[in-house]
């Protein structure tokens, strides 16, 4: 395996690890419950600004700080509201709602998440280049696609709820797989045609 694909794997987790928080809540909501979920999300965030934090050879990134604030919001929030009431669809749609804002949030600030994890893998000289940057748009683009179709499912099941939830389990497994090959298929693409 080349030293640019391993590089690759590496950025790649880490971005899969970014979305740590929401893969906790999806468990904890499913088997115990919606504000346990929230908690669960909210406590695995604080674990990766904290790892950002205290290591030397990372920086404390938007994605993770974004996705903190969205699930101790919404774990101190839901109380208030009656928030252990809501549906798995409506704690659904708020938590994929809120990771699609962050998303677009780093791409109106131009500082697409994935942008972040790349800068601690590669040197400057390639995250500086045009091509690498616009490679990052189209990948954090990808991603914000595929929080858009989850909302989006989440919203219907939210208006219609006799629809079977499994439709929603079936659309996030294909929009994150989705994202997580276009990913790897545009990244190799982006360094095969760089390195001709």
């Amino acid at each position: 395996m080349s030293v640019l694909k391993l590089k690759g794997w590496g950025i790649k987790m880490n971005i899969l690890l970014a979305f740590a928080p929401f893969i906790v809540f999806v468990i904890i909501e499913r088997a115990v419950g919606v504000l346990e979920g929230l908690a669960a999300g909210a406590i695995v965030s604080a674990g990766l600004v904290l790892r950002d934090w205290i290591s030397p050879e990372r920086r404390v990134k938007l994605m993770e700080t974004g996705t903190f604030v969205l699930f101790a919001g919404l774990t101190l929030y839901a109380p208030m509201v009656d928030g252990e009431s809501w549906t798995i669809s409506e704690a659904r749609l708020r938590v994929d709602t809120g990771l699609l804002f962050i998303i677009l949030l780093t791409l109106a600030l131009r500082r697409p998440f994935t942008l972040a994890y790349a800068r601690e893998k590669e040197p400057e000289y390639v995250w500086k280049a045009r091509s690498f940057a616009r490679m990052k748009y189209a990948i954090a683009a990808a991603w914000a696609l595929a929080f858009a179709v989850m909302a989006a499912t989440d919203a219907l099941l939210v208006y219609r709820p006799q629809l079977p939830q499994g439709i929603a389990i079936a659309v996030t497994l294909a929009a994150l797989a989705g994202a997580m090959k276009f990913t790897a298929w545009y990244r190799d693409r982006m360094w095969a045609t760089t390195s001709r």
